[in-house]
């Protein structure tokens, strides 16, 4: 299966419309969760000043997509809606059509790039909706090059129509945050193949260099 492209994009108005800062708003979605945590790809940094580029990744790593993939999956138990969610794709990862940098390759359809968007500032993102079991599918004509089996990254926002919970992977960060409730966020913790911290978006969080 493949999601769909969903030119309504009033679905995210709950989103756009939040008042909580725009830092917080990318890194951890909107407020009003029980709970919020941090997915992080790699560790936190030890020392200040530490370049991302510098930690030496295993090679047999989850790539940072196929994390909230497995997060997905438990998420996927604290919704009434599974069937029926929505991914925010940046348009910075989506168009090599309109003049977008070189190497961002996957290629919608210009009824995708011309069409509706959510206009969130300087993260303006086309939405799709679908069942979270065919996360990841957004039907590209091309592939994300330098990726696993040439998968995209994570969506920049994700969540299900009945709002249990947002995931927010934004483009700088090491890590993605999490709202949910304080049940859905100890099942996160709880899983051997994440790794989950709690967190409170209105503290400063750590970032590489």
């Amino acid at each position: 299966m493949t999601l769909s492209y969903c030119p309504d994009v009033s679905a995210a108005d709950w989103i756009v419309a939040s008042d909580r800062d725009w830092p917080e708003l990318v890194t951890f979605g909107p407020g009003g969760f029980e709970a919020y945590a941090r997915l992080r790809f790699i560790p936190d940094p030890p020392h200040a000043g530490m370049a991302e580029a510098d930690y030496d990744r295993p090679d047999d790593d989850l790539s940072d997509a196929r994390q909230v993939g497995v997060a997905l999956e438990i998420l996927a138990r604290h919704t009434a809606t599974p069937g029926d969610c929505y991914f925010g794709l940046w348009e910075g990862w989506a168009s090599d059509l309109h003049g977008s940098p070189p190497g961002i390759a996957p290629a919608f359809p210009p009824a995708v790039l011309d069409g509706p968007r959510v206009r969130l500032p300087e993260r303006p993102f086309y939405l799709f909706r679908g069942p979270l079991s065919d996360y990841g599918d957004y039907g590209a004509a091309d592939l994300w090059p330098g990726q696993p089996r040439g998968e995209m990254p994570p969506p920049s926002l994700t969540w299900p129509a009945d709002h249990a919970w947002c995931v927010a992977a934004d483009v700088d960060p090491h890590w993605a945050g999490i709202g949910a409730t304080a049940a859905a966020v100890a099942d996160l913790i709880a899983d051997r193949r994440l790794d989950v911290v709690p967190a409170d978006p209105a503290r400063p969080q750590p970032y590489y260099s």
